[in-house]
């Protein structure tokens, strides 16, 4: 049988250089359902840097998993040499691809380890094997998590319910458990984001964040977690578009030779993928260029450039670098043999099996039976529920506004989202509509694109209001929580007193910035989760 992958001295230059490169594609099959214009490509152009460049791999976001299962499956065959499939599935596969298991956020198993440190730890495991296993089920073989990062700014909006807890021990303990689930199936997984960006304040989507923590305080708190992902072998460290002057002063961490080489490579001894957060993002491609970025994350240490902007000329640029003698051949001949190492690990394995499946074999397809016996399987399912209910918060008092006269008439169910439009957990049958109307209520949606409107107690229409808030720690909207319509909307139904009861689903901060202002008598639910799942169970909660 022929190898699965060439040796390394038979390809040129430019396809070592290639092979660093993963580029973003829609898990959408068709050019039409694209949802990301400016970073995901065409058809015609997706198969020409995989066929062609021969990047080395494809991260994906969008699309059901039955979708993506036949998406692998197609990018594979344009490949001559077999792609690393990633995805930031730090929920479970389902939370980019539906069908597949969700996830509550990491940060719900944190309020677990306070009351049930065992049944937490359980769940962190249950959480990597699951998401392992449907991600190798539809042909996904790179799980980018889990997020490690120490989440002690409760403003950070990059970072916020997506990491595992406050303080370093908890998330090393949970990030271990993680792993040690994850290695169950033959997926490579990455911790991120290296040194560590959960004390920020700053979106690193729109701008470079800035953080000024001495070397030891960066060694008691951040640091750690990535200590203990390594030791529990975690195969990649994904960088953070952060400064850090105390380690370096010219250059973020993704481009930072001292913090990817020195204090990651040669400190921490760890001999994984580096791999940078996407080079789209604003922190970086908005002050160093496109090109000039992936050169600089080269020097830097990385092995992996994610999503450079112009995938054609970052594979350029880092030639001519090396060919002017600014980068060392050997230096790009290293990346590659990690990456090789990855790519034996994982490439050829398909549905299970053993690490060494890529000696003899080539990578295969997965029949649809097998991605249905797979994916959202009722342990997944049951799991989930627990979470959940385990690290749910519940106010429901005995003499409640509920079950008052005076709220027991024309009520209304408001719901705040961010964005309507991008809101993928709401419909005719999701539980946060369809439950309170069939019990009456009146529904209205808005979002912060809704037309401002006067709200102050001495509005004459008064209407007792259940009020969901979908709030968390959002990527790309520059907010850790509330958006000004939330906030208005519910100080407006506290201080007129039609605020029937309360449910939040997603930051515990907006929680505790609310609890101040509601009266003793107001129900109110807290849950980390908001899919259909989350809703049905804390609307339950009300209800009993």
């Amino acid at each position: 049988m022929q190898p699965l992958l060439p040796s390394i001295e038979t390809l040129s230059l430019t396809e070592q250089v290639a092979q660093m490169v993963v580029v973003r594609a829609s898990g959408y099959l068709f050019d039409h359902q694209i949802q990301y214009p400016l970073w995901e490509p065409t058809a015609e152009i997706l198969q020409h840097w995989i066929r062609d460049l021969g990047v080395g791999g494809v991260i994906f976001l969008g699309g059901s998993a039955g979708e993506l299962a036949l998406r692998t499956q197609q990018l594979q065959a344009w490949a001559g040499i077999p792609l690393l499939m990633a995805a930031d599935v730090e929920e479970g596969v389902g939370q980019r691809f539906s069908g597949a298991t969700w996830f509550p956020p990491p940060m719900a198993l944190a309020a677990v380890v306070q009351q049930f440190p065992d049944r937490a730890e359980y769940y962190a495991e249950q959480l990597g094997a699951t998401t392992a296993q449907e991600a190798r089920a539809l042909g996904l073989n790179w799980v980018l998590a889990p997020t490690v990062d120490v989440n002690n700014n409760p403003a950070n909006p990059v970072i916020n319910v997506r990491a595992f807890g406050e303080t370093s021990a908890i998330v090393s303990q949970l990030t271990t458990a993680f792993l040690r689930g994850a290695q169950q199936h033959p997926v490579l997984t990455a911790a991120k984001h290296f040194p560590g960006h959960g004390d920020t304040a700053v979106d690193s989507h729109f701008e470079l964040p800035v953080l000024n923590h001495s070397v030891e305080r960066l060694t008691e708190v951040e640091i750690p977690p990535f200590k203990a992902a390594i030791a529990a072998g975690v195969d990649a460290v994904m960088s953070a578009h952060l400064q850090i002057p105390a380690l370096d002063p010219d250059f973020p961490a993704t481009l930072s030779h001292r913090i990817l080489t020195q204090a990651l490579r040669q400190s921490l001894g760890f001999d994984g993928l580096i791999v940078t957060d996407a080079l789209v993002m604003g922190a970086i491609a908005n002050r160093y260029g496109a090109n000039e970025a992936a050169v600089l994350a080269v020097e830097a240490g990385a092995d992996v450039l994610l999503m450079p902007l112009d995938p054609e000329g970052a594979i350029q640029a880092v030639c001519e670098a090396v060919e002017t003698g600014r980068i060392p051949a050997e230096r790009i001949q290293a990346s590659v043999e990690r990456l090789w190492r990855a790519k034996q690990r994982v490439c050829g394995a398909v549905g299970g099996g053993t690490s060494h499946a890529w000696e003899t074999q080539t990578p295969t397809g997965v029949e649809a039976q097998t991605v249905v016996s797979l994916l959202a399987q009722p342990q997944a399912q049951a799991t989930v529920t627990n979470i959940l209910q385990d690290s749910m918060r519940v106010h429901c008092p005995a003499d409640s506004r509920l079950d008052r006269p005076r709220w027991s008439h024309d009520r209304r169910n408001l719901i705040v989202v961010d964005d309507a439009l991008a809101c993928k957990v709401l419909g005719q049958q999701a539980p946060a509509i369809a439950l309170p109307e069939s019990l009456g209520y009146e529904r209205q949606v808005i979002d912060r694109h809704t037309p401002a409107i006067a709200l102050d107690a001495d509005t004459k229409i008064w209407q007792p209001t259940l009020l969901q808030l979908f709030i968390r720690g959002n990527p790309f909207r520059g907010s850790a929580g509330l958006t000004q319509t939330a906030t208005d909307w519910f100080h407006f139904l506290v201080e007129s007193e039609q605020l029937l009861a309360l449910v939040i689903y997603g930051s515990p901060y907006v929680l505790d910035q609310f609890l101040p202002k509601l009266a003793p008598e107001i129900p109110y639910v807290f849950t980390y989760g908001q899919m259909p799942q989350a809703q049905a169970i804390a609307l339950e909660l009300l209800r009993t």
